[in-house]
């Protein structure tokens, strides 16, 4: 059993920051974390799930959707089974929900149907 709990989520004016944080705990993902490639995702009302930021394993390799490049930072840490997404100098077109995601494998996939658990979900509004 793998359960993804998001937080961090709000209401910020453009130009504004938020950290998103994302605990991964169950029965045998909690104590194999760093077996799971992390990614998160967002979406906007009335479109699809884009990728957002993913981490390998240890890590060492991070890969970040060009609409967010050097503005988002996404970080993890095994001993604590989290992972972080840093936001900042938000725009308005950033507003959605945002999940976060454990894929089996290490690739850092922008596909959504490359992660098998995903969180709930944290809903950040950005105002203009």
């Amino acid at each position: 059993q793998v359960q993804l709990v998001e937080s961090g989520g709000g209401l910020v004016q453009a130009g504004g920051s938020l950290r998103l944080s994302c605990v991964g705990s169950g029965r045998s993902f909690g104590r194999t974390f760093n077996t799971y490639g992390m990614g998160w995702f967002r979406q906007a009302p009335g479109k699809e799930r884009e990728f957002v930021a993913a981490i390998t394993r240890t890590g060492g390799g991070k890969k970040y959707a060009d609409s967010v490049k050097g503005r988002f930072t996404i970080s993890r840490d095994n001993a604590k089974n989290t992972v972080d997404l840093q936001m900042t100098s938000l725009k308005p077109e950033d507003t959605a929900v945002y999940y976060c995601a454990a894929e089996t494998g290490n690739s850092g996939s922008y596909s959504p149907s490359s992660y098998p658990y995903w969180g709930q979900g944290t809903q950040v509004t950005v105002s203009s």
